[in-house]
């Protein structure tokens, strides 16, 4: 017997720009006599994808085309993509907020959702009013509600305006409010697009720990929608990654977020000086090499003990600058800096001309596995950049340690290993 809670099958939504509804009479016309003849719909057959990076020349666009996955019982699954790749409207397809134009998807159980701020909440209602209107719309008796109902109000903290209309909230009060109902009602599917970008850190970290207790604890079915890559790894175990309306990748969460990340790289750009960013005027950058390497990516070896940074370039005047080096994991987020003009001071003066730049950055005697992203810039600490290159460069570190033991992963152990000072 199949697992599957939902299953989408060549689900497709077309939008014709510039117009409400389905557009003119004469479309609606050419609609009925094709059904009337047997024929599919002639629009189907013509309209482009939502791409926002360049002029359309069709008024029909498809804001998802032949999407076709499955989620099983108590899967927690991220939906990623750019901005306008269709995730939000899958979900509001699925929260039956709007309809496919072809497809059609299968859904088992009661679905909850919290897509916009505000969605399902009416402003002249008080707070305790719209829990439970929510509540009946999903479904739910007022016995269970009022079980439910100081579970909600006190994860929501909203107590003190419970009796308060919700047009008188702050979106962040909202949020919680939204949040708490739609996790609280016992649905067997919950749907989370990325509203909790709203909440602060405190509310977030505690809306995270819930998704984790309605999946883990009680089984239930997640679908999260979000850009900060960091919760979506910590929260879902599976991907689904959308470009432009399609589905791109589907995969386990890791693969998911490395797929998504290498979207936005410039393939293009090889070398790593093509991916340089910005340069001082009068400043030439000839070559930049990082770990031996002048490609966009390398491998750190099981017994290397440094990493070599070599600028080479000609300025028309004299510089004080220095190098700083900042190794990121794939979000983003910093795991390890080199940066001795701030940290102490030590600052290169280089006269008018060709220079040459060389750094050795010592490895730590213990490095786990894993692929580090790096940012190099050359500036005078608190006065100017002379040069910005943002991630790059990748690099492959197999992982090592000296004397026993063997390598941990990256993505579970952090980069470097910390000594006992005796």
């Amino acid at each position: 017997m199949s697992r599957n809670v939902i299953e989408f099958d060549r689900v497709g939504k077309q939008y014709v720009l510039g117009t409400i509804g389905t557009g003119t009479l004469s479309h609606d016309l050419n609609r009925w006599w094709a059904r009337v003849r047997g024929k599919e719909d002639p629009y189907l057959k013509i309209g482009e994808v939502n791409d926002r990076t360049r002029k359309g020349d069709s008024r029909f666009v498809w804001a998802l085309r032949d999407v076709s996955f499955q989620v099983e019982q108590g899967d927690v699954v991220g939906i990623i993509g750019k901005n306008g790749a269709g995730k939000s409207t899958l979900l509001k397809i699925l929260s039956r907020v709007t309809a496919p134009t072809v497809g059609s998807i299968r859904v088992k159980g009661r679905i909850a959702s919290l897509l916009e701020v505000g969605t399902g909440f009416h402003p002249e209602m008080t707070g305790r009013e719209n829990i439970y209107m929510n509540g009946s719309i999903m479904g739910m008796t007022k016995a269970e509600i009022n079980r439910k109902l100081d579970e909600i109000v006190d994860f929501a903290g909203v107590e003190k305006y419970l009796d308060t209309p919700v047009k008188r909230y702050s979106s962040g009060m909202i949020v919680r409010l939204g949040f708490a109902i739609a996790a609280h009602l016992d649905p067997e599917i919950l749907v989370v697009d990325e509203v909790l970008a709203v909440g602060d850190a405190e509310f977030q970290k505690k809306a995270i720990g819930k998704m984790h207790d309605v999946a883990s604890g009680e089984g239930r079915t997640v679908l999260f929608v979000s850009h900060n890559m960091a919760a979506v790894r910590s929260l879902c175990k599976s991907g689904v990654v959308m470009k432009q309306g399609g589905i791109d990748y589907i995969g386990d969460i890791d693969s998911c977020v490395a797929h998504y990340l290498q979207l936005g790289s410039d393939e293009s750009a090889q070398r790593i000086i093509d991916r340089v960013k910005y340069t001082k005027p009068g400043l030439q950058i000839s070559s930049i090499e990082i770990n031996g390497s002048q490609q966009s990516s390398s491998v750190i070896t099981g017994n290397q003990q440094t990493l070599r940074v070599v600028v080479k370039g000609h300025t028309d005047e004299p510089m004080t600058t220095d190098v700083m080096l900042q190794l990121n994991n794939k979000e983003g987020l910093p795991l390890a800096t080199f940066a001795p003009g701030h940290y102490y001071g030590r600052l290169m003066k280089i006269p008018a001309g060709d220079f040459e730049i060389v750094k050795e950055i010592e490895l730590p005697k213990i490095l786990t596995r894993g692929y580090l992203h790096a940012d190099l810039m050359m500036h005078h600490p608190m006065v100017e950049y002379q040069l910005k290159a943002p991630d790059c460069v990748v690099l492959e570190t197999q992982g090592f340690q000296e004397g026993f033991g063997s390598a941990m992963n990256q993505n579970t152990n952090g980069l470097v290993g910390l000594e006992e000072r005796l």
